[in-house]
């Protein structure tokens, strides 16, 4: 049975009352939530409902509870105030982006030393229905605040591979580590697709994004391992942030490395940034990892790194995001 965070359903929120005031009117709730179909279960000392529910449970706190001491949670999550639900509440649209697989794949070039496009970085855009545009960041920050990550990494994983097939070069796909369950399980699907499009693995290039975040190294590995076994590529990105000891890095054998945007726009004139891009290059050879710099805008910068021995790059100096791939600078 695929885990719950595959799909798209109704959250169900556990709600934990204390305090002798809440724990009085406990029986009242239980039964009046009971009645209206919204009760799924009562345990010890908590109670679990839809949520369809929530909101009238809220109101009703507000008027005869003591806000103070009423909880909730959901997906195992930790305990939180119950006046901390709302956001969660305004962000179900991001349930109905994921049920409609509302995703564009957008691509940018990735170009070598020479200035020939040698990839593509496929990056996913959300349209609304008046044809506008939802930034990234507010659709992750909707997905993880209400459980979703998973299956809104998943649509633009599959959209991204789909979109690989027109491009007949490198590709740069994005995935979040921590929303990946089990490897065998959750990427299956990502596997299949490719080999039903008649893809060679070998162009596909797995990018892990929010490096930072990545606290279970040992996971991360066993997703690589599972990506490098069906024979796709990965790159790393955050380089300094995420993994800070060559050892970890020579340990995940990335074949890509990707130097962040903060330390490329500027590095022709700061002294600071161009340490940290040697440095990063350095880790880079020692790896025998291909360095990536991201986010170039000038040509100053583009002209320093090349010098200086990065290998591939990208950024609006050579071609900013589309929906139809840009063929040639």
């Amino acid at each position: 049975m695929p885990c719950k965070s595959c799909l798209v359903l109704e959250l169900q929120f556990d709600i934990q009352l204390k305090g002798h005031r809440n724990l009085s009117l406990m029986e009242k709730v239980v039964h009046h939530f009971k009645r209206r179909g919204f009760l799924l279960s009562v345990k010890d000392d908590y109670f679990i409902i839809q949520e369809s529910g929530v909101r009238e449970f809220v109101d009703f706190c507000h008027d005869y509870m003591d806000l103070a001491q009423v909880y909730f949670r959901f997906d195992n999550s930790t305990w939180q105030p119950i006046t901390e639900v709302e956001p969660i509440l305004e962000m179900k649209w991001i349930d109905e982006v994921i049920r409609k697989k509302s995703v564009i794949s957008y691509s940018q070039p990735i170009v070598d030393a020479n200035e020939e496009i040698y990839a593509y970085e496929i990056l996913s855009r959300f349209p609304r229905e008046d044809g506008s545009l939802i930034y990234p960041n507010e659709i992750f920050t909707a997905a993880r605040s209400r459980g979703r990550l998973y299956a809104l990494d998943r649509i633009c994983r599959m959209a991204a591979v789909s979109y690989s097939a027109v491009l007949k070069k490198k590709t740069f796909i994005n995935f979040i580590p921590t929303s990946i369950y089990s490897p065998e399980f959750c990427l299956q699907t990502t596997v299949q697709l490719a080999n039903q499009l008649g893809i060679d693995p070998n162009q596909f290039v797995f990018e892990v994004v929010e490096s930072d975040k990545v606290d279970d190294i040992e996971h991360l590995k066993s997703i690589l391992n599972y990506y490098k076994q069906k024979g796709f590529q990965y790159a790393l990105d955050d380089v300094g942030e995420g993994y800070n000891t060559l050892e970890m890095l020579a340990d995940l054998k990335p074949q890509y490395m990707k130097l962040d945007i903060k330390y490329v726009q500027g590095v022709s004139g700061n002294s600071e940034k161009q340490a940290v891009a040697k440095q990063f290059l350095a880790k880079a050879f020692e790896v025998n990892a291909i360095s990536l710099a991201e986010g170039i805008e000038s040509r100053a910068d583009f002209e320093w790194l090349k010098e200086n021995g990065y290998q591939l790059f990208q950024g609006y100096l050579f071609g900013k995001p589309s929906m139809h791939p840009q063929r040639k600078l």
